[in-house]
Order: C-alpha cells, then sequence, then structure tokens
C-alpha cells in the first residue's frame, strides 16, 4: 500500500479521498490555490502545499506546479479526483515518467477512450452498438451535409473533446445544420481547446443509462450497475437514480456485459462510467466513456454496499478487486439531486 498520496482537486472529492485515505492508514497531502487556503480539503489533509494563484488555470490544471509538489511532499501516488487533470492522457504520462502512480486508467486507455471520436471507434470493433453517424472528424460544411443526408435528420453535433454538455448542438432541419455546427466548433474550440466535432444520429427522448465498471490489473472486470441520468437541463445531469426504473433484468445484464466486454478491450484499469443511450424499444447505443470517478459514485456505493474511491486506490497499488466489490449485488435504490448555478441571462 502507499505512504502518501497527493490529492489534485479540491472541494467534496478532495474530503472523499482523505477519507479513503485515512481508513486506509494513508497519509495525504492537499494542494491548493491562493484562494483556497482556508478550505476544508487544505484543513483536514496531513500536509498541504500552495500551487499557484486563485485561477484554476494557474494553480489545479498546472501540471508543473502539482508535480512539483509531489516531489517536494515525496508522495507515492496522485489521486486526480473528477475534472481538472482527471481525464488527461498526459498527466497520467507524466506521473509515470516520474515513477508516482496515477490513481486512474493506464494513459493508453485514456488516449483510447477519452476522444469521443476514438471511443466508438473502440466501441464498433467490440461489437457494442453505436448511434448512426459520421465515422470520423467533420471537418467541413460539405462533410456535415453528406453525413446527415445518409442518417437523417435529427442530428447532434458533438465535441471530440467534450464534457458537461458543451460543444453539443442538436440540428432537426437543414436550415439549422451550418449554424450549429459551426456554433458547436467555436464552443469546443474555447472550452476544450479542440474545435473538432463528430455528427450521430439524435436519440428522440432517450434514457440516459450509464454503467459504473472498475477493473484491477489482475483481468478481472465487473460492473457495478447502472445510474440513469435521463433528466437533465441544458445538457447537464440535474437528478441520477440507481437502478435505473427504465431497465429490465434481461437488459441490464446485457448492457453490463457490453460495458465490460468495452472496457476489456481497450485494456481498462481502475473506475470508470460507460454510457448509453436506450431508446423506448429498448435498444441502445454507446454513447461514451469516463475515463475516471464520477460525481455521481456515491449513489452507486450506497446500492451496492462499497467504497469506490478506496477500492481506486487498492487497485493502483496493486492490489486485486475485493471480493465484496467483485460479487456486489444491488441491496437499495438511491438518488442524487444537483443544484446547479446558473446565469439567468
Amino acid at each position: 500500500m502507499f505512504e502518501k498520496i497527493l490529492i489534485a482537486n479540491r472541494g467534496e472529492i478532495a474530503l472523499r479521498v482523505i477519507r479513503a485515505c485515512k481508513e486506509l492508514g494513508v497519509r495525504t497531502l492537499a494542494v491548493y490555490s491562493e484562494a483556497d487556503v482556508d478550505s476544508l480539503h487544505v484543513q483536514l489533509a496531513d500536509e498541504a502545499i500552495c500551487i499557484g494563484a486563485p485561477s484554476s488555470s494557474e494553480s489545479y490544471l498546472k501540471i508543473d506546479r502539482i508535480m512539483s509538489a509531489a516531489e517536494v511532499g515525496d508522495v507515492d501516488a496522485i489521486h486526480p479526483g473528477y475534472g481538472f487533470l482527471a481525464e488527461n492522457a498526459h498527466f497520467a504520462e507524466v506521473c509515470e515518467s516520474c515513477k508516482i502512480k496515477f490513481i486512474g486508467p493506464p494513459a493508453r486507455a485514456m488516449h483510447a477512450m477519452g476522444d469521443k471520436n476514438s471511443a466508438r471507434a473502440f466501441a464498433r470493433k467490440a461489437g457494442v452498438s453505436v448511434t448512426p453517424g459520421s465515422d470520423g472528424v467533420v471537418e467541413t460544411e460539405e462533410e456535415a451535409l453528406k453525413v446527415v443526408r445518409k442518417i437523417g435528420f435529427p442530428v447532434m453535433i458533438k465535441a471530440v473533446a467534450g464534457g458537461g454538455g458543451r460543444g453539443m448542438r442538436a440540428a432537426h432541419n437543414e436550415a439549422s445544420l451550418l449554424p450549429m455546427f459551426h456554433a458547436a466548433r467555436t464552443e469546443a474550440e474555447k472550452a476544450f481547446g479542440n474545435g473538432d466535432v463528430y455528427i450521430e444520429k439524435l436519440i428522440v427522448n432517450p434514457h440516459h443509462i450509464e454503467f459504473q465498471i472498475i477493473a484491477d490489473s489482475h483481468g478481472e472486470t465487473v460492473h457495478l450497475g447502472e445510474r440513469d441520468c435521463s433528466i437533465q437541463r441544458r445538457n447537464q445531469k440535474v437528478i441520477e437514480e440507481c437502478p435505473s426504473p427504465l431497465l429490465t433484468p434481461g437488459l441490464r445484464k446485457k448492457m453490463g456485459k457490453a460495458a465490460v466486454k468495452l472496457a476489456d478491450s481497450v485494456g481498462y484499469v481502475n473506475a470508470g462510467t460507460i454510457e448509453f443511450l436506450v431508446d423506448n424499444e429498448g435498444h441502445y447505443y454507446f454513447i461514451e466513456m469516463n475515463t475516471r470517478i464520477q460525481v455521481e459514485h456515491t449513489i452507486t456505493e450506497e446500492v451496492y454496499g462499497c467504497d469506490l474511491v478506496k477500492e481506486q486506490i487498492k487497485i493502483a497499488a496493486g492490489e486485486r478487486l475485493s471480493p465484496h466489490v467483485a460479487n456486489a449485488m444491488p441491496r437499495a435504490h438511491a438518488i442524487q439531486c444537483r443544484i446547479n448555478a446558473e446565469d439567468p441571462e
């Protein structure tokens, strides 16, 4: 087991990691911006190092400063939490080159599944259904029109590097296609520094179902059921429910098997979430994978009686999946509600 872990995050997830570490007998090093000096994660960690100005771009997103803190603190591993650098494959590679364990999937799996277009290609290769759409990045108006005339309206234009509902636009006819195409590209460039987009068929009134998977480095991968996140506002999840009231035992088994198969096909290790859209006829389509722990992991923990963050740390330390996780069965029902700050303008 590790002796000391740096937590490259703040807020609730940083506290969550600190709690798991304390229960495992592992010391913690918090990093913080000047604005977060009085934050609870700074107070509760065993040690803390300031890594920059209040802006996240000058602190929590600065790989060099985080790695400097890791060296000064003499840590064995880094837990990225969610957000910030959690899905940054380059960060995972830097950790590896510095002989510090990244508590998450290997960089190669992040490269494979972090880019949505690449992830769709891997899903097809693994025999997992994806929504009809472009075979790759759509770069021009002409390509966009060609794709849409083949698959038909309505369509969704999505950023390959997207997340959090950004870089997404729906188009219901040719008149709206090109304005939405350019709007998605512009928003994606601003949000992610990558304006590449792809186009897929828009499934009308779908259920959004995500499967929690977890895998060790010894070849065992399992899923811990699903979360239903169909109630959304502006493509942001508002309510998460586990288990989903939509899924029958048979459909849950089929989708869970597909999720595990896809994770295995890219050599995935640690916690991750595979997301699907399900239509009214029970057909399901892979849409993306989140290569990290998610905000809503806690309702899966409630239902399946396990600690996913603690399991992440143990897997990164080379341990096998805990038997109670590998054989977990649902025992309850849980709902998470989010409160989102929103600009009324």
